[in-house]
Parts: C-alpha cells; structure tokens; sequence
C-alpha cells in the first residue's frame, strides 16, 4: 500500500507540503476530468500542450488533496488540507514512482515493440495464454512515456505473466521505456515506416526499437528483421522465417478464400493447420505468436488448437447508431479493469441520452480474486451508469452497487434470448466483454442496419488536431469550434461531445436546428447561429442559443420578439463586413448600430467579429491586412459607443496559422479540426474522416464490352471489374466516373469506369490482387480528389450523405 510519506521517499523529495502522511495513494491521476476515487488519487500536473497546472484547482474541486507539481500553484497555498510534492519533472516523478512499482512484480514481464502489430500480438498472446494462466496486459494501445508509466501502476502478484506495449517517434524515447519496463522476454513484431522522418534511417530506428531489450535473457522475432549479430551476447534469440536454420520455419502458405493455410516445422517435425486470416500482417503475427507460445513450452498441437480460435480484432473504442434511438459503444473484444475504465470514462462523455446502459462480462481470474472484485465493485458503485447486465458469475455482491438496477444472465446466449425483455430505447449502451463472451454478437443485434458503405471517424485524430491549434494560441485566447452542415460530414452531438469534454469554448451551427440537435444530445456550451431567421427566433430562447446580428433589419426584428417575450440582455453576436461582402453590417453602419443598441434593453452583444476573405493566401496579405485594421478601428468604435467590452474574433482556420495577430479574444477553427488544411502541406494534422465501402461483385470482362450506362464504359483490353457500394445518392459525384475518380483497394489506387450509379459505381482492378468483400477507401486523398473535379474538400466532406453510417472510432 502506498502512503504519501512513502512516495515522498520514493521520489526522493526535498520539498513538500503534507497535511496528511498517512494519506494511502491507489490512483494515479493526469486529467482532472477522470478522476473516480478522488481520496485515494495523486494529480500529476504535467506540461504538454496544456500546464497540468491550470488544472489543479478542477482537480481539488473533484475531491482530489495531493498533488505533484513543477511549480508553486497559488491556489495550493490558499488552502490547508492538501498535500503538495515539488520536483523538477512531473513525467519523470511518474516514471520513477512506476518504476519502484513495476520491480515489485514477481512474474514474467514481456515486453512488446516493433512499428507495427503490437497491440494486436498483444491482444492475441493474452487470449492464448489466458485459459491457463493470470495474464495482465497494458490497456488499448498504451505504449507512451505516460501510457507505459500508467499500464505498469496497475500491476499486482495476482498475475502470473504481464505483456507491456512499448511505441516510439524519435530517438532516445526507448532508453526511458527499457528502464521503466526491464521486460524478461521481448517480442518485436516488424520495422515499417512509422515516424521513419524522425531517424537517420530505417536501420537507426531499428537499433532504437531493440534497446527496448538489451537486459532481456529471450527474444522472439522474424528472421527478415532481425539476425544474431543485432543482439547482445547473452540474449537468446528465438526467431521464425523461411529458412530450416529458424527456430520455426513456414515452408508453404495457402491463401484460400476467408482463411490461410499455413505449413511449419519446428524441431524437424512439421505441421499443417488453418487460419481465418488471408492478409500479410495477421499471418505474421500469428508466427509470432506460434513462435513465443513454442518459447513458452507450449506443445505445437496445442498451439495450433487455441490459434483457431483466434479472430480480427477491432483495438479501438467504437461509436454506432443503435436500434430504438440509442448510441452503442462497442468495445466487446476485452474486458479488464483498466480498458473498462478507459470505456467507461468514454460512456461519461456522452450526454446524447440521461439513460446509461453497461452490458459486462465476467473477467478472467475475477471468480479467484476478492482483491479484483474489490476493484470492480468500487469502479462500478461510482459509474453514473443507470443499468448493468451483467453475464457470467452471479456474484453476491452484484446486488448490492449503490442502488444500480443489474440484471444477471448465465451466458451471452441467455441474454440474447431476453434481449427484446430488456427493451434497449433512448440509452447510450456500454458493450464491454471478453472475447470469450462473443460479445459481436448482442452488437450486431442491436446495431442500426445501414448497407455497407461506412464513414469512419477517428476522434483521436480530432483530438490531436484541435490540440494542435490550441498550442498556437495563447492561453487567455478563447477557442470557437465549428460544427455547421454536420461538423463537415462529421456528425453532430458525437463530435459536439468530445469537443465539449475537451473544454472549447463555444460552438457554432449555421441554423438554429443543428443547435437544437446539439441541445437535444445533450450539449451545454454556448452555441452561436450564423445564419438565423425572425422564423426560428422561439427556437432560439427555448434552447438558449445565440444568433448571429447581421443586418438593422435582422436586429429590429429580434428586439421586438425579446419585447413581446419579456426578455432583458440575450447574448447576440454581431457580424461586421469587412470584406467578404455577404452578411454583415458596413463599417459605415456602426454609428447607426450604436444608437440602436443604446436605445434598448433586450439584447446585450457578447461577441462582435468579421470574416477574413483570403487568409490563407499569401498573394492576399495586403487584403487580409486591411480587414484586420479595419475590424480593430470599427469595433474599437463600437465598444467605446455601447460602454462595455465583448469578445472580439477574427482569425479561422487559415488566420489561427497565418495570422496571430489577428487572435484577439477568441479564434475561429473550422476544417483544420477535422484534418484538412487548405493552405500548406497539412503534415501536422491526423486524418480524421475515411470513407469506405465494399467490393460487393467481381467481373472478367473481354475488351469487347461496355461498363455502366449508356455503354459509356469502353474497356480498352481484358478487364476485371469490381462493383462497389457507392454511388451518387452516397454523395459520390458523378463529375468522378470514366477515371476521374481513384479509390483505394490493398493500398493501390484503381479508377473509376464508365458513369457514377445512384447506389454503386464500378472499378478497373485489373492489375491488382482483390476478392469480393475487401475494403475500399473512397477518397484516399481528399484534396487530390477535390481537384480532379474542381472543387475543395468542404464541399466532398459536406455532401456525404446521412445514409452513410458514421461510425467513431477511440483509441
């Protein structure tokens, strides 16, 4: 058990301020935002793109009394019960507190790195092992400085074995990860050309990535990435390849239709088995695993046995439409206490329903130990979760969680059979199981059927990118999101939710309508309406949204409807133009507005702001320049005429980059949240939006024939034609037939051929490897494909039809 006095020592501190030493610590915390048992919680103020320290008091106010800090907190020494640790380096008090914690553990360590397939042979060695030992596994894809530092906290004795994931970008980020994780046994799954930028060369990031187990005593690795002479003297190295000399040897690979069939030796005897998997990757990592499994003393026969059992595995959170108006997170392919905490802090941020629904699995080794169900009943008695199904174990203390309606089922069988008992209707679900549990299946039922063409939305990627912009404005800068026409395709309250738990400041919506939706799923932030009419005025108050005031007429209208309503100071937002000449009152017309806002009660401007024409191009500067001036001289005016001041914004996307001193109090970001930057190359930003379909039907095709309408589909040689689900009426323009437009199959570019079909369009994958039912990427470069057709890619993204399933994905 850890006390404050003991991590003080631990951490070799000079400088404190303790209230109570005797404090027991049993969370490590970093985002005031996820704290669940704040009494027992220490806060790590650390600095990245945002100071831990500006958080502190958000932490104190959750319940939380100790702290590690870089530097005094003001607010610290303004109170009495609250223990402060002072060091040099918040990240490195962590790693050092996880390290004395990690060196505690009496089992195997293994640690896993490689660019690719970690957390996938992580997940994969877990379930193998899993039936016959307690096996603990770093949650998702935690293998960062503080993501590793994290997984290792959790450690206990309970488990007999422990798989770390270990990922780097640059040079010198291993050393660190080798010190906190001093794995026994490595596992290096392959070298690709993740973050190659950062290093000399592929073979220096290699060296980087294998420093990860220069004290291991064993490593399992591919022939093809690493040989003998890389590795120290001591280290056994167990590898598999092609050649008889490897320690497991794939003579013969059949690729069959929806599995592989796969020959080995090892020892000189050889095996044949199959596999439900055809790709590459998944066979790679499956030798890997064969391979550390053989290390293990794991007979071949029985190898081979739990290897059919194995599937593809989905590694991140994800988002659906459910039947009976309800929002599904599927996360039913693991279940332990840290990713359940990880799911279940993802399930609070979602207030698009006030019902909450968890649908649990029973855990492995949970029946055999109280310390674990301990754990799980505190973190279930302090969900904010309205109901649990539970399937597994009936434990006693399943009855007793605070008051929470749970409901048992033996088997996942049982509940499916019951499922229309529970009446799943207006609720986010939680869907949270092992994979033993076969938990696809209650996703599937529940899931809103849609036909097969997906736009995935990566909100980690949104994350990433509104962190980007917000490191280029300074702190006391206000941020506007928007999140008009769809959030750019995006969705509504799923991307409103995660920008408001992210703590932006404002949103905007183009009509009162898309603020309603926002309002209805649950979003409380202040909401501003760029193109409102005196139509929707009763809208406006009954779901507290704010318009925008662009014109007298516009303005007179609302103060009559606030007058005949009785309402005294509604926030509005006043538009100047300065240049964009489309809505907005003239410089000219501010004297005018002055007088009028002067003459009233009904209305109090909270914002006043313009629109910059050209920001983005350089060729405009002296334009741009001159909207900026002329916005400062106007609303200085307008300020000083009202008596009072307001938020003043300028700057969008292009202008947050290009222009600083245009910030003022608040910026306006726009397509560079969602990945797309319109005036450099972008390499800073994550791709957030991918839209994909299917290849639903295969065709041979002599020169002779025509494809599509019209016989407008000229073959000029024997072709193979894939038909995919995608058409005009998904938002796929027509201007992208006859080859304008590339998708992306095996990471191969194919073009169109012949016209765009309402529901489907067709391919040329003649030069290409593809089956019926691989994966297409519709617009593998969204700006690339913007042009070939003459337009931007506002304009791809804002006409992706609400037929298409979004589908958000969490890592």
């Amino acid at each position: 058990m850890y006390t404050i006095d003991l991590i003080r020592d631990i951490l070799e501190l000079k400088s404190c301020e303790v209230a109570n030493y005797s404090q027991q610590i049993t969370e490590l915390v970093y985002d005031s935002r996820k704290v669940n048992q704040p009494e027992q919680s220490l806060f790590f103020a650390l600095t990245a793109a945002r100071d831990g320290h500006d958080f502190v008091n958000d932490a104190y106010q959750r319940g939380v009394r100790s702290f590690v800090v870089s530097r005094s907190v003001t607010f610290l020494e303004s109170v009495s019960d609250v223990n402060v640790l002072f060091v040099d380096d918040v990240l490195q008090a962590l790693q050092s507190l996880a390290v004395y914690h990690r060196l505690t553990f009496q089992g195997q360590l293994v640690g896993i790195a490689g660019s690719n397939g970690k957390s996938v042979v992580k997940e994969w060695l877990f379930q193998l092992l899993s039936i016959d030992k307690k096996v603990y596994q770093s949650p998702k894809s935690y293998n960062s400085q503080l993501g590793v530092a994290l997984s290792l906290w959790n450690l206990s004795n309970h488990y007999d074995i422990a798989l770390i994931e270990a990922g780097i970008s640059e040079p010198g980020e291993m050393e660190r990860l080798q010190a906190l994780i001093q794995p026994e046994i490595g596992v290096f799954t392959n070298i690709g050309l993740a973050h190659a930028q950062n290093f000399e060369s592929k073979s220096a990031k290699l060296q980087e990535k294998l420093k990860l187990f220069r004290e291991s005593k064993a490593l399992i690795a591919a022939s093809k990435y690493i040989s003998p002479g890389m590795i120290p003297e001591h280290m056994e190295l167990y590898q598999w390849g092609d050649q008889q000399s490897d320690y497991v040897c794939l003579e013969r690979v059949e690729l069959l239709s929806n599995s592989s069939v796969l020959q080995i030796s090892i020892d000189q005897v050889s095996y044949t088995f199959e596999i439900p998997f055809t790709d590459k990757a998944s066979i790679e990592n499956i030798l890997t695993c064969f391979t550390f499994m053989s290390y293990m003393a794991y007979a071949p026969a029985v190898i081979i046995e739990r290897l059919k059992q194995l599937r593809q595995l989905e590694m991140r959170l994800q988002l659906k439409k459910g039947i009976g108006n309800s929002s599904l997170i599927d996360d039913s392919y693991s279940n332990d206490l840290a990713s359940l905490q990880i799911s279940l802090d993802f399930l609070a941020q979602q207030n698009q329903h006030s019902k909450k629904t968890l649908i649990l699995s029973d855990m492995d080794g949970l029946a055999s130990s109280e310390k674990l169900q301990e754990k799980l009943r505190a973190i279930l008695s302090r969900t904010s979760i309205s109901r649990m199904i539970w399937v597994g174990t009936a434990y006693p203390w399943l009855s007793d969680l605070n008051g929470l309606d749970v409901t048992l089922y033996h088997s996942t069988d049982d509940l499916l059979a019951n499922l229309d008992v529970l009446a799943i209707k207006d609720e986010t679900v939680l869907i949270k199981g092992g994979r033993t549990y076969l938990f696809e299946q209650i996703v599937q039922r529940l899931t809103l059927r849609s036909h097969g063409t997906v736009l995935e939305i990566n909100l980690n990627a949104l994350s990433h990118n509104l962190m980007h912009y917000r490191s280029m404005i300074p702190n006391d800068v206000k941020l506007m999101a928007m999140v008009k026409a769809f959030s750019y395709g995006s969705g509504s309250f799923e991307v409103a939710n995660l920008l408001q738990f992210s703590k932006v400041d404002y949103l905007t919506v183009a009509f009162a309508d898309e603020g309603v939706e926002l309002r209805m799923g649950g979003i409380t932030l202040p909401i501003m309406v760029l193109s409102p009419d005196s139509d929707t005025f009763q809208t406006l108050l009954q779901y507290d949204l704010e318009p925008e005031v662009y014109s007298m007429r516009f303005l007179n209208q609302f103060i009559d409807f606030l007058k005949d309503n009785n309402r005294k100071a509604y926030k509005i937002h006043v538009k100047l133009d300065t240049g964009m000449h489309r809505l907005g009152f003239l410089p000219t017309e501010v004297e005018g507005l002055i007088d009028r806002l002067n003459q009233q009660e009904e209305v109090r401007v909270q914002s006043c702001f313009t629109h910059l024409v050209a920001s983005g191009d350089s060729k405009q500067d002296e334009y741009t320049q001159y909207q900026i001036d002329t916005y400062a001289t106007a609303v200085a005016k307008l300020e000083q005429g009202i008596g009072y001041s307001f938020i003043k914004h300028v700057a969008n996307t292009s202008a947050i980059v290009r222009w600083p001193q245009a910030h003022f109090d608040m910026v306006r970001l726009g397509i560079g949240l969602y990945g797309v930057d319109m005036d450099s190359d972008g390499s800073q930003l994550e791709k957030v939006s991918t839209l994909q379909t299917t290849v639903t039907q295969l065709k041979e095709l002599p020169k002779t024939e025509t494809v599509g309408y019209d016989r407008k589909g000229i073959l000029t040689r024997d072709s193979r034609i894939a038909t995919v689900k995608i058409g005009y009426a998904d938002g796929y323009n027509r201007k992208f037939g006859y080859g304008v437009g590339k998708m992306k199959i095996n990471n191969q570019l194919v073009p169109t051929v012949g016209t765009i079909c309402m529901d489907m369009c067709m391919l040329d994958v003649t030069d290409i490897e593809v089956k019926e039912g691989d994966i297409v990427e519709v617009f593998p470069d969204i700006m690339q494909a913007s042009q070939d057709i003459g337009t931007i890619p506002y304009e791809l993204l804002v006409n992706i039809s609400s037929r298409v399933k979004r589908v958000y994905y969490f890592e």
